[in-house]
């Protein structure tokens, strides 16, 4: 009884400490017997240093980093258990740590999510300096911290999105489920807004290929943050969008514990997030930056575990980690503007121009060819060449492959075969011959007479066929691919 009145007295001390002016942010002993940073200093985040992020440098960097997002029901910070306390952790591993001490909404959100973007902001562009990949920096979050964390995860731009995220009994949702503190302390007077419920409701956001990897920890008798409509429902979005995502439930421990070792399966959760750290490979610096843009036969529907066993996912394993492939593709989407879906709306497209590739893959153009879009057939050569011309101006100059759309074997969902023979793939023959394009890629040829490497919809192809995709577009990238892959390569994504 006094370990339990101890524990809960320690916690209410940081949770009260962490809400009050002048507190030094950032400040918890270390656990013995692990490395102390290389460096420790704090920086202002906004000019009034409302807002600071306390940065610990490893003595042997990895180049790897991570912004903290302590928990406090967007009301306190938890700064200390759910915080500094996990730095030492890090900077064993070789990896930066940044705890950052946001501002306290009180209703606006702009205040927090501007805060971490900014510290996210700034590891970036301090990468040279504190020894860190630009490509490889995630994010922390504990309790309202993981709706946070998870909120940059999902609804920032690619250059402020993490690389991979870790959510330790986050909040999730802002629906029915959620830790009412925390959501009054986000929303304010706005929660019955339903918009913005479903707008910071996590677990809605989710995007395949584009949210990063997330690792996620909680314990089964959480009663603050119930599982089920939080961690639970993200881990099950994730895994529904093919992402690559860890779920970690374990009997006990409530809520609330963070790094601190009374938590009974602390060593696990350690070794836990150890071990998945270490499967979590980085892009190589100076790797050849590959986009693949397309419909849903990149993003690879129909295929379980996309981020694994997609086209583009065994194009990286062929290709090596010389490379750096990310798949942009987005299922029904169109090459015309005026089509039902079109490419160039999605979050995807512009992803694909931030990341600034070095080749680009295009393979669009079979949902052009259903009845109620090719009625638009004058339009697909002009969108075709906007699309071409965003590409062809942007700094990196990349090489540009088009591909001829596999054949459709059945007509599912209007998609018409003879469009696509006879009418779309002569467009991309000439849009390649007229812009001078590194090439085109011919699935169309590649794939006849193959019935066996589709599913039965006759329109996507299988993991065998996603394969075949993947050996044939790479040979084109590079001669020397393998065409077998080597096993996964567990990028972490942005």
């Amino acid at each position: 009884m006094k370990k339990i009145l101890f524990v809960s007295l320690l916690l209410a001390a940081a949770l009260t400490a962490g809400a009050q002016p002048g507190f030094p942010f950032g400040q918890a002993a270390e656990p013995e017997g692990l490395a102390r940073p290389a460096r420790q200093f704090t920086l202002d985040l906004t000019p009034d240093g409302a807002a600071q992020m306390v940065v610990y440098l490893p003595q042997e960097p990895s180049g790897r980093g991570v912004v903290c997002c302590p928990g406090g029901g967007y009301a306190v910070l938890s700064n200390t258990h759910e915080g500094a306390a996990w730095a030492p952790f890090f900077n064993e591993r070789g990896i930066a740590f940044a705890l950052v001490n946001y501002r306290i909404p009180h209703g606006d959100r702009s205040l927090p999510f501007t805060d971490v973007e900014n510290a996210m902001r700034t590891m970036r562009d301090s990468a040279a300096v504190w020894h860190l990949n630009p490509d490889d920096i995630g994010i922390m979050g504990s309790s309202a911290g993981g709706h946070l964390a998870s909120t940059i995860a999902t609804h920032t731009p690619y250059e402020l999105r993490p690389n991979f995220q870790i959510l330790v009994y986050p909040v999730i949702t802002m629906g029915p489920g959620t830790h009412q503190g925390s959501l009054d302390g986000l929303l304010g007077d706005q929660q019955a807004d339903p918009e913005l419920v479903r707008l910071y409701s996590n677990q809605y956001q989710v995007r395949s290929h584009l949210t990063p990897p997330a690792f996620i920890v909680l314990s089964s008798d959480d009663n603050l943050v119930p599982p089920v409509p939080n961690a639970v429902a993200y881990y099950t979005a994730m895994r529904n969008a093919g992402n690559d995502c860890s779920l970690h439930i374990y009997p006990t421990g409530g809520h609330g514990y963070g790094y601190m070792p009374f938590f009974a399966y602390h060593d696990q959760m350690v070794s836990d997030l150890s071990s998945w750290l270490e499967r979590l490979k980085a892009p190589k610096p100076g790797a050849v930056r590959v986009a693949c843009i397309g419909d849903s036969i990149t993003d690879g529907d129909g295929i379980d575990l996309r981020a694994l066993n997609g086209y583009p996912a065994q194009m990286q394993t062929m290709l090596g980690d010389n490379y750096w492939v990310r798949n942009f593709g987005v299922s029904a989407r169109t090459v015309m503007n005026s089509g039902d879906y079109p490419y160039m709306n999605e979050l995807a497209w512009r992803d694909a121009l931030a990341f600034q590739p070095d080749v680009v893959v295009i393979k669009l153009g079979t949902n052009d060819s259903k009845g109620y879009n090719w009625a638009h057939k004058k339009e697909f050569a002009g969108d075709l060449q906007k699309m071409v011309d965003a590409l062809k101006a942007l700094p990196s100059q990349p090489k540009i492959y088009l591909c001829t759309p596999i054949p459709a074997i059945k007509d599912s969902w209007t998609i018409n075969e003879q469009v696509i023979a006879g009418e779309i793939i002569p467009i991309i023959e000439k849009a390649v011959k007229k812009n001078g394009l590194a090439g085109v890629i011919d699935l169309h040829t590649a794939f006849e007479g193959q019935e066996a490497l589709y599913l039965p919809d006759g329109i996507h192809p299988t993991q065998q066929g996603a394969r075949k995709i993947a050996a044939t577009v790479a040979k084109v990238i590079d001669p020397e691919a393998r065409t077998e892959p080597r096993g996964f390569f567990g990028m972490g994504g942005r």
